[in-house]
C-alpha cells in the first residue's frame, strides 16, 4: 500500500482513456464502471476522486447483510428494489 501523496505515472491513451494503476484500484476496491470526479485545481494540476452513489453503498451493505443470512439470490433481489424504491422515494418523492 502506498502512502498518501505518493505520485502516480500514467498514460493518456487513444479517446482520453487514463488506466489507474491496480494497486489503487485494490486499495480503494475500484471496480469497472465506478464513476470518477475529476476537478481542475488550475495550472494543469487536477484532482481525481471516487463519487459513489448513497444507493450503492447502501445496496452493497443490503446484499451483504443478506448474504451473510445464507439468503437467496431473489431475496437479495427483491431488498435491493425495496431499497431502490425506498431511495427514489425519499429522494424525489416518486417509486
Amino acid at each position: 500500500m502506498d502512502t498518501p501523496g505518493t505520485a502516480k505515472t500514467i498514460q493518456i491513451r487513444d479517446k482520453g482513456v487514463i488506466t489507474v494503476p491496480a494497486e489503487l484500484r485494490r486499495q480503494y476496491n475500484l471496480q469497472p464502471g465506478d464513476v470518477l470526479t475529476l476537478i481542475d485545481l488550475g495550472g494543469g494540476t487536477f484532482l481525481v476522486t471516487p463519487q459513489v452513489s448513497q444507493l450503492t453503498r447502501e445496496s452493497n451493505q443490503v446484499a451483504r447483510l443478506l448474504a451473510e443470512q445464507d439468503a437467496t439470490l431473489e431475496e437479495i433481489l427483491d431488498a435491493l428494489e425495496e431499497e431502490r424504491e425506498t431511495y427514489y422515494r425519499d429522494h424525489y418523492g416518486q417509486p
